[in-house]
C-alpha cells in the first residue's frame, strides 16, 4: 500500500491494547479476538482511530518471538477489515526487525510501529541506518518512535528529517525531550503523519498531528472516539477539556498502580479490570492487581455508566475527575 493510502487509514485514537493472558500466563488468543469485536462496536473503526497489538502497554517485550504472531493474527482475523492494526517491534536488531516485519505484513497488519535498536546502544547514524533497511526490506508501513525518555530511545530532528525520505515510513509517534523540541517536528508532517503523545491534543493539533495516544483507549475506547471527533470538527478547545478530564484521574491511576510494581501492562488490565473486562495479570515479576475495588464488587458486575460518565454524548463534564480518582485508586495492588 502507498504512503499517502497508509496515511490515511493511520489517523485518530491510537489505542495500545491489552495481551491477555490465561492463569499460567499463556497467551489468551481467544480473549483477545472477543476483546477486538467489543472494542470495534465501543468505537474503534477505520478513520477514527487504530488498534495497536504487542507495544510496551501491551507487554509486546514480554512475549517470545512464537507469541505475538499469533496475538497479532487474532487481532487481525477479529477485526476483518473494520479497524487499521498495527503491530509493535520493540527494540530488535536490524536483522530480527525486518524478519518481524516480513511476519506482521503476512499476518494483515496495515504497519508497525517500531522503537529505535535501544539495546544496541545506537548512534544517530545507526538509527537512520536501521529505518533505511526496514523501508527497503518491507513494504509495510512504519510508524517511527521517538521515545526521550528511554536510554537511546531519543531521535535527534536532524536525523528525522532524514528518515522521513524513506518510502515506508507513515507516520511518527511523537514525544518530546523538552518543551523546546515539542514543534520542531511538525516540520514534517507534509510528509508523514505526527501522532501527537503528549498530553496537549489542543497544541499539536493547530500545528498539524493527525492522532493521538492515551492510557485508556485500549480499556474503554469511546470517550477518547469522542475527543478525536472534537479535534475533527474544529472544537480544539473543548477536545482539551474533555482530555483532561478523562486523563488528569487515569495518570494519578497510572502513577498509583506503578509505585507498587513495574510494569505497564498493569495500568491497563487495570483499567479493564474495572470496566468488568479482565485481561488477566501481568507476567512476573510485576504483580498482579489483588483485588476489585469496593464500589465494583457490591454491582457484581461492570460499573453501570462509570467510565462513559465521564462524557456523555455532549463532551460535557458530568463525574469530577476529584471522585474518578478516587474510585480509581480503590484498585489496590500487593
Amino acid at each position: 500500500m502507498k504512503r499517502e493510502a497508509l496515511r490515511e487509514l493511520i489517523v485518530g485514537a491510537v489505542a495500545t491494547v491489552p495481551t491477555p493472558f490465561d492463569d499460567d500466563f499463556n497467551v489468551d488468543n481467544g480473549r483477545i479476538a472477543e476483546a477486538t469485536w467489543r472494542w470495534i462496536d465501543q468505537g474503534l473503526v477505520t478513520g477514527k482511530a487504530v488498534i495497536k497489538v504487542a507495544a510496551s502497554m501491551g507487554e509486546g517485550p514480554q512475549l517470545d518471538d512464537d507469541e505475538w504472531p499469533g496475538l497479532l493474527s487474532a487481532v487481525v482475523g477479529a477485526a476483518r477489515g473494520r479497524v487499521p492494526i498495527v503491530g509493535a517491534i520493540y527494540s530488535k536488531d536490524t536483522v530480527r526487525s525486518i524478519r518481524h516485519a516480513k511476519q506482521a505484513l503476512d499476518l494483515g497488519a496495515v504497519a508497525i510501529q517500531v522503537n529505535p535498536p535501544l539495546n544496541s546502544d545506537p548512534t544517530q547514524d545507526d538509527i537512520l541506518r536501521y529505518y533505511g533497511a526496514l523501508s527497503d526490506a518491507v513494504d509495510i508501513g512504519i510508524i517511527v518512535y521517538n521515545n526521550p525518555w528511554l536510554p537511546n530511545g531519543r531521535i535527534f530532528i536532524e536525523t528525522l528529517r532524514k528518515i522521513v525520505e524513506f518510502e515506508n515510513i507513515v507516520a511518527i509517534k511523537w514525544e518530546p525531550g523538552n518543551d523546546a523540541d515539542f514543534e520542531e517536528v511538525f516540520e514534517l508532517a507534509s510528509t508523514v503523519n505526527i501522532i501527537d503523545n503528549t498530553i496537549d491534543l489542543a497544541r499539536g493539533r493547530r500545528l498539524g498531528s493527525i492522532g493521538f495516544t492515551s492510557i485508556g483507549s485500549g480499556a474503554y475506547p469511546p470517550p477518547y472516539v469522542r475527543i478525536w471527533d472534537m479535534l475533527e470538527a474544529g472544537r480544539l478547545d473543548e477536545a482539551q477539556a474533555a482530555w483532561d478530564m478523562v486523563d488528569k484521574p487515569l495518570r494519578r491511576f497510572y502513577d498509583k498502580v506503578t509505585s507498587k510494581s513495574g510494569g505497564q501492562g498493569r495500568v491497563t488490565k487495570g483499567m479493564s479490570e474495572i470496566m468488568g473486562y479482565p485481561m488477566g495479570s501481568c507476567r512476573p515479576p510485576s504483580l498482579p492487581l489483588s483485588r476489585r475495588p469496593a464500589w465494583l464488587r457490591r454491582q457484581g458486575q461492570r460499573p453501570s455508566g462509570w467510565f462513559e460518565s465521564l462524557l456523555n454524548v455532549n463532551g460535557s463534564r458530568s463525574l469530577s475527575p476529584i471522585a474518578t480518582s478516587r474510585e480509581l485508586s480503590e484498585l489496590a495492588v500487593v
